[in-house]
C-alpha cells in the first residue's frame, strides 16, 4: 500500500489507517478478542501501518487490546491514541489538564505495551484549559520521547492555529465523509496552509456508504447509532438517495459503494489518511481494495455534480455530543 505523509513533522503512515474504537466500543458487544487480534494482523498483511485507538474505547480495553495485537509488530506500526475525557468516560465530560494529560500518556503507554506514542491527541478540545496549556504539556512530552506527535480531534480553525503555534501539529482527525463535508468549508484550507495532515474517521458514514444498511435495519442496544439523528428511520429512507448514486457509480467501476466513498477521500488531497473501521475480516479486504481504485477527473466530475444535489437528512450527532465538536 502506498505511504502519505501527515504534515512536516515526518510522520508517515498507510494511505489508509485502521480505525480500531468498532472492535471493543461503540457499534454493540465486543469482538471477541482472538477474532479482533486476528482481524488486526490481518491488516499488516495488507500493508496498514496506522492504528487508532483512545483510552475511551471500552474504556481501556481497545488500548490493551491494540497493545496485545502489536506488540510483535511494533517497530513497523504507528499507534494514535487519544486523551481529553475525565476518567476516560464521555458522560463524564471533558478533561485536558497538564496533569491529566501526563497521567493518560504514562497509562496508555503501558496499555500498549511500549515506550512511545506515536501520534497523540487532544480527543476533543477542553474550553476550560487553555490550547497552549494543551500543546505545552504534549510538546514537553515529545521532549521526553514519551510521544513523538502531536494531534487535534473535532477542532475548529481557532484552536489549530494556538496550538499549531505552541507544537507543530501532525494531523486533525474529525468526521469527513460523502456524507458530511463541512470539513471543505474552514478546516481543509487551514490545514493546508499550515501543513497539517487530515485523518477522517467514519469515513463510510458509520457504515451507511457501504450499501449495507437501509430504514428496517435493526442496531444493537448499545450502538451509539441509535442516538444519532442521521440514523432515525425516516433519515434512513431519506439518504438512501446518495447510497443509491454511490451503487451506480460503483457499479461502472466494478467496485462496491464502500471502495467508491473512500477512493473519493483519497483523490481530495494527497495528505488525507482515513481510518475506516471493521469488526469482519471480508469488510476489511474491501475497504482497502479501495487503495487501488484511482478515480479520474471526470468520474470525480460525476461524483461531484450528482453530489451536490443531494441533501443528506438528519444531523451527525445527539445534541449533547455536538457542543464538544469544532470548538
Amino acid at each position: 500500500m502506498e505511504k502519505r505523509k501527515l504534515g512536516k513533522t515526518g510522520l508517515e503512515v498507510s494511505a489508509f489507517g485502521l480505525g480500531c474504537m468498532g472492535l471493543s466500543f461503540g457499534y454493540g458487544p465486543a469482538t471477541a478478542k482472538k477474532e479482533a487480534i486476528e482481524l488486526i494482523h490481518r491488516a499488516i498483511q495488507l500493508g496498514i501501518t496506522f492504528f487508532d485507538t483512545a483510552e475511551v474505547y471500552g474504556p481501556y480495553t481497545n488500548e490493551e487490546l491494540l497493545g496485545e495485537a502489536l506488540e510483535p509488530y511494533r517497530k513497523d506500526v504507528i499507534i494514535a491514541t487519544k486523551f481529553g475525557f475525565k476518567d476516560a468516560q464521555t458522560n463524564l465530560g471533558l478533561d485536558s489538564r497538564p496533569k491529566t494529560i501526563r497521567a493518560v500518556a504514562e497509562a496508555s503507554l503501558k496499555r500498549l505495551r511500549t515506550d512511545h506514542i506515536d501520534l497523540f491527541y487532544q480527543h476533543r478540545v477542553d474550553p476550560n484549559v487553555p490550547m497552549e496549556d494543551v500543546a505545552g504539556t504534549v510538546k514537553d512530552l515529545i521532549s521526553e520521547g514519551k510521544v513523538k506527535h502531536f494531534g487535534l480531534s473535532e477542532a475548529g480553525v481557532e484552536s489549530i492555529r494556538k496550538a499549531h503555534a505552541e507544537q507543530p501539529i501532525a494531523a486533525l482527525q474529525s468526521e469527513y465523509s460523502l456524507w458530511w463535508r463541512e470539513p471543505e468549508k474552514e478546516i481543509l484550507p487551514v490545514l493546508e496552509e499550515l501543513g497539517i495532515g487530515f485523518v477522517p474517521f467514519s469515513p463510510l458514514g458509520k457504515g451507511f456508504l457501504t450499501g449495507k444498511i437501509d430504514e428496517t435495519t435493526s442496531f444493537d442496544k448499545t450502538d451509539f447509532r441509535n442516538t444519532v439523528p442521521r440514523f432515525s428511520e425516516e433519515n434512513r429512507k431519506a439518504n438512501l438517495e446518495l447510497v443509491d448514486l454511490l451503487a451506480s457509480i460503483a457499479t461502472s467501476l466494478e467496485a462496491t459503494p464502500a471502495q467508491v466513498a473512500l477512493a473519493w477521500l483519497l483523490a481530495q488531497k494527497p495528505w488525507i489518511v482515513p481510518i475506516p473501521g471493521t469488526t469482519k475480516i471480508l469488510r476489511l479486504d474491501e475497504n482497502m481494495g479501495a487503495a487501488s481504485i484511482k478515480l479520474s477527473e471526470n468520474q470525480l466530475t460525476e461524483i461531484e455534480s450528482a453530489i451536490s444535489i443531494i441533501e443528506v437528512q438528519g444531523s451527525r450527532y445527539g445534541e449533547q455530543s455536538q457542543k464538544m465538536v469544532s470548538r
